[in-house]
């Protein structure tokens, strides 16, 4: 996922519901006077003004769209878009932390109301979540051609959004292991490698409960499609024991990157994305997705309730699944590109630095990657209050 920040008041929204176990939390809230969360299918949606009313709005991430090399203002592909269809797009970059977006929205999507925004992207993690609470729509398969014809074959069913109804990737990306090579003098090609000797101190893993918890459960050779309390269990007192001993130096969020430039640690948790920029100014950094397996992520669109241009969202979806349009965003962005098909586009590109993008695994996975790439099962409501209390313990949160 692209770079983060955080800058919310302490007793915000965010803080009471990471206190509560999430839309755990929102559960229990219906019992103290605020309404149920949950929202039916016949109140999700509300009169599509989208043929006579040519615009929409959407959220996203910052730094997370192709921008013009000369003026970091104009974003080409979406410029294009709104040339091609005459539809305006009011694009907000206010997605800063997953917790924080969901805080500032979920009010209104639990009392009915519109949130102000046609399509947003999170995480898939929290994609769950809005799903599971009923509080995104359904979208029209017929109005998007080139989703339906070129997802990439392992994005396209999701436990939590079987056939991906709702959501539709955006960008994806690896959660794996980064490490100067080196420095360290040696390979790394398993997650117990994190724990040799030479590695005292100089490891960092991710913080967030979400991030972080697939791929340790992938060092020990657990299928995370369907992984088990046991198998999270098991991951923490592996971690504790780590934590006691002075393994891992400190858990980060998107800042692991500095650290591993800086030399003071060696090998961490890591992003696809983040790494392929290090590699630009080192190339001795390395990423690898060891050989027990690494989790591909995504980050979904989504059209929330109530939402007042859902066509011309489900329009600009589709436009994006283009394989033209898929690789000029690839290009930019570099994270793992949802539509296959745009690796060709960029081979063809007689820009040498461009076409060389094709050749990346860490934006098109090989066939031998993509054997070892899967996608986690989500933590459920029922399960967020218990696991997140003994992992936020764990890394101080």
């Amino acid at each position: 996922m692209p770079q983060t920040s955080s800058h919310t008041p302490a007793l915000s929204r965010r803080s009471l519901l990471r206190a509560l176990g999430g839309t755990a939390g929102l559960g229990a809230l219906a019992g103290c006077g605020v309404p149920a969360a949950y929202v039916k299918p016949g109140d999700r949606a509300v009169a599509d003004l989208s043929a006579k009313d040519k615009k929409l709005t959407w959220a996203n991430w910052p730094l997370y769209i192709d921008t013009d090399d000369d003026d970091p203002n104009k974003r080409p592909t979406l410029e294009a878009f709104e040339k091609r269809t005459g539809i305006s797009v009011d694009y907000i970059e206010e997605i800063n932390d997953n917790d924080e977006f969901f805080g500032k929205i979920s009010p209104s999507l639990m009392n009915h109301q519109s949130t102000g925004r046609d399509l947003i992207v999170i995480s898939d993690w929290m994609c769950a979540r809005f799903v599971r609470l009923g509080w995104v729509q359904k979208m029209d398969r017929a109005r998007q051609p080139n989703v339906a014809k070129y997802l990439d074959p392992l994005l396209r069913s999701p436990a939590f959004d079987p056939g991906r109804r709702f959501t539709v990737p955006w960008q994806s990306g690896i959660t794996g292991i980064a490490y100067n090579r080196r420095k360290l003098g040696r390979e790394i090609r398993h997650v117990s490698d994190l724990w040799a000797s030479d590695l005292k101190g100089r490891v960092t893993l991710l913080s967030g409960l979400d991030e972080a918890f697939a791929l340790l459960m992938q060092g020990n050779g657990v299928d995370i499609t369907k992984w088990t309390a046991d198998d999270f269990h098991g991951v923490c007192d592996q971690v504790e024991k780590e934590v006691h001993r002075g393994q891992i130096r400190r858990f980060t969020g998107n800042d692991y990157t500095k650290d591993l430039v800086s030399g003071d640690v060696l090998a961490c948790q890591a992003y696809s994305g983040d790494v392929i920029q290090l590699q630009a100014d080192n190339p001795d950094i390395r990423f690898v997705v060891p050989e027990e397996g690494a989790e591909l992520w995504s980050d979904s669109l989504m059209i929330p309730n109530r939402a007042r241009h859902k066509a011309n969202a489900e329009r600009l979806v589709d436009y994006y699944y283009e394989p033209e349009v898929a690789a000029e965003l690839a290009a930019w962005v570099n994270y793992v590109c949802p539509v296959p098909a745009a690796r060709d586009v960029l081979a063809s590109s007689k820009d040498k630095d461009t076409a060389a993008l094709a050749d990346n695994p860490l934006i098109f996975p090989d066939t031998a990657m993509r054997r070892r790439l899967a996608i986690a099962r989500d933590i459920k409501s029922t399960e967020r209050v218990e696991f997140a209390k003994r992992w936020n313990k764990l890394v101080g949160l």
